[in-house]
C-alpha cells in the first residue's frame, strides 16, 4: 500500500468511546427485557395478572422487532446509526421511567414495556454499522463480538439483580431504578457518539460490499443461508424460550426465583465465555461448520439437563453447560453467513438472522402452550433438544465458505 493511499485513512483511538457507549445501550435494553422472567411468580401477584400476561412483556421485544426490523435498518443505512440509535436510546430512556411510575397497572406496564420495544431493533441492527464507521476490516469482527457480549451480560445483569432487588424494593421500584439507568446510559450515548471519525477506518470500497436490496435479494438465494435462517429460529426459539420461561421451569421441582435467576446467570455467563472460546477456535481451524456442529450438539444434553434434574448444583452444571454451546451458535453462525453470502452486506445477512431469530416468539407462545397440567415445561424442553439434534445433523451436510463458483452443501 503506497503512502499517499495510506495518509487517506485512519484508525482513530475515540473509536473504542464510541464503541463503550454504544455497547452501554445494548446492555440496558437487554436488561429491561429480561427483568421480568426471573420474577415471573412474584410480578403475577403484584399486577393481579397471569403469568403468561407476564410472559408476554417479554415476549413483546420480539413481536415488535419482527415488523420494525427492515424499518430501522433502512433508518440506519440512510440517516445514519447515530440518529437512529439515539432515537432508540430515548425510546428506551423515556418507557423505561414510564414503566416504573405506573405503579401496580399492568396495562399501563404493558404500553410502556411495548415502547421500550420499539426501541431495541434501532439497537440491535446497528451491531454492525458501529464497527463498519469506525474501525478498520480486520477489527470489525472483534468489535460486533464485544457488542454481542454486551447483549448477553445485560441479559445475565437482568437475571441476577432482578430478584435480588424484588426483595428489596416493590417491583415498580425497581423497574423506575432500571429505567433511571436506561436515562443515563441514552444521556451517554448521545454525548459522547459520533457517526464518523475524521477521516475513514480503510480505503474506498472497503465499507460497504454491496447496495442493501441488491444483496438481500442475493442472500436469499443461497441455499446454506436459507438454512442458516432455520437454525437461528430453532437456536433463538430455545435461547428465548428458557430465558423468557426460566423461574416456571425450575418452579414445579421447588426452586426459587433468586435460584432461578443464578442459573439464567450462569447460562448467560458461559454462553458470553463460549462465543469468545468458539469463535476464537474456528477464526484458528478456518472452520465454521465443525464448531457449529459441535455446539449445536452439545446443547442437547445441556437442555435435557434442565428439564430433569432436581439438584441445584446440577442445575447450575447443566444451565453452565447449555449457555456455553447454544450462545456461541448465533455469533458462529452470523459470520459463516456472511462469508457464504458475500457480497451481500454483513449489516443485512445479519439483520436476517436477527430477525428470523425473533420470529422464534411463536416458539415461546408454543412452549407455554405445551406445558403440563402441573406446570412443568418437560415436554418442550424435550422437544427443543431433539430439534437442536436435528439442527446439528442438517448443518453438517454443509461445507464451509467456498470459492465463487462452489456449492456450500456437500
Amino acid at each position: 500500500m503506497s503512502e499517499q493511499v495510506a495518509a487517506e485513512f485512519h484508525v482513530y483511538g475515540y473509536r473504542w468511546v464510541v464503541l463503550a457507549v454504544f455497547m452501554l445501550v445494548n446492555v440496558t435494553i437487554q436488561m429491561l427485557w429480561i427483568s421480568y422472567a426471573p420474577i415471573t411468580s412474584l410480578a403475577a401477584e403484584y399486577y393481579g395478572v397471569s403469568e403468561l400476561a407476564i410472559g408476554a412483556l417479554a415476549m413483546s421485544f420480539m413481536i415488535a422487532f419482527i415488523p420494525l426490523s427492515l424499518p430501522a435498518a433502512w433508518v440506519i443505512d440512510t440517516r445514519g446509526f447515530l440518529v437512529a440509535v439515539g432515537f432508540g436510546a430515548v425510546m428506551m430512556a423515556v418507557f423505561g421511567i414510564a414503566r416504573g411510575l405506573v405503579g401496580t397497572n399492568y396495562t399501563l406496564v404493558l404500553l410502556s414495556t411495548i415502547g421500550i420495544a420499539i426501541a431495541q431493533p434501532f439497537l440491535l441492527d446497528a451491531w454492525t454499522k458501529v464497527p463498519a464507521n469506525w474501525f478498520a476490516p480486520d477489527q470489525r469482527a472483534t468489535a460486533v463480538g464485544l457488542v454481542t457480549l454486551a447483549s448477553m451480560l445485560g441479559v445475565a445483569l437482568g437475571m441476577v439483580l432482578t430478584p435480588i432487588l424484588a426483595d428489596m424494593m416493590s417491583i415498580a421500584t425497581l423497574q423506575l431504578v432500571y429505567g433511571l439507568l436506561a436515562a443515563a446510559t441514552a444521556v451517554a450515548f448521545l454525548a459522547l457518539a459520533r457517526e464518523r471519525p475524521a477521516t475513514p477506518p480503510c480505503p474506498p470500497g472497503m465499507d460497504e460490499r454491496a447496495l442493501m436490496l441488491d444483496g438481500l435479494k442475493h442472500a436469499l438465494t443461497v441455499r446454506p443461508f436459507l438454512i442458516m435462517l432455520g437454525v437461528a429460529f430453532i437456536v433463538m426459539g430455545a435461547f428465548n424460550g428458557v430465558t423468557t420461561w426460566v423461574e416456571q421451569i425450575i418452579h414445579p421441582r421447588g426452586f426459587s426465583p433468586t435460584e432461578a435467576g443464578v442459573m439464567g446467570a450462569l447460562m448467560l455467563l458461559a454462553g458470553i465465555v463460549g462465543a469468545v472460546v468458539l469463535s476464537a477456535l474456528s477464526d484458528r481451524r478456518g472452520s465454521r461448520i465443525r464448531f457449529l456442529v459441535i455446539a449445536l450438539v452439545a446443547t442437547v444434553p445441556g437442555m435435557l439437563g434442565i428439564a430433569f434434574v432436581s439438584s441445584i448444583w446440577l442445575l447450575y452444571a447443566f444451565a453452565a453447560v447449555l449457555g456455553f454451546f447454544l450462545v456461541a451458535v448465533l455469533p458462529l453462525g452470523m459470520q459463516y453467513a456472511a462469508e457464504i453470502t458475500n457480497p451481500t452486506p454483513e449489516g443485512t445477512s445479519n439483520g436476517l438472522i436477527q430477525l428470523c431469530g425473533q420470529v422464534s416468539v411463536v416458539y415461546v407462545y408454543f412452549m407455554a402452550a405445551l406445558r403440563t397440567a402441573d406446570g412443568s415445561f418437560t415436554v418442550s424442553l424435550v422437544l427443543s433438544a431433539v430439534l437442536l439434534a436435528a439442527g446439528a445433523l442438517v448443518v453438517s451436510r454443509l461445507k464451509d465458505a467456498a470459492p465463487a463458483g462452489e456449492s456450500a452443501v456437500v
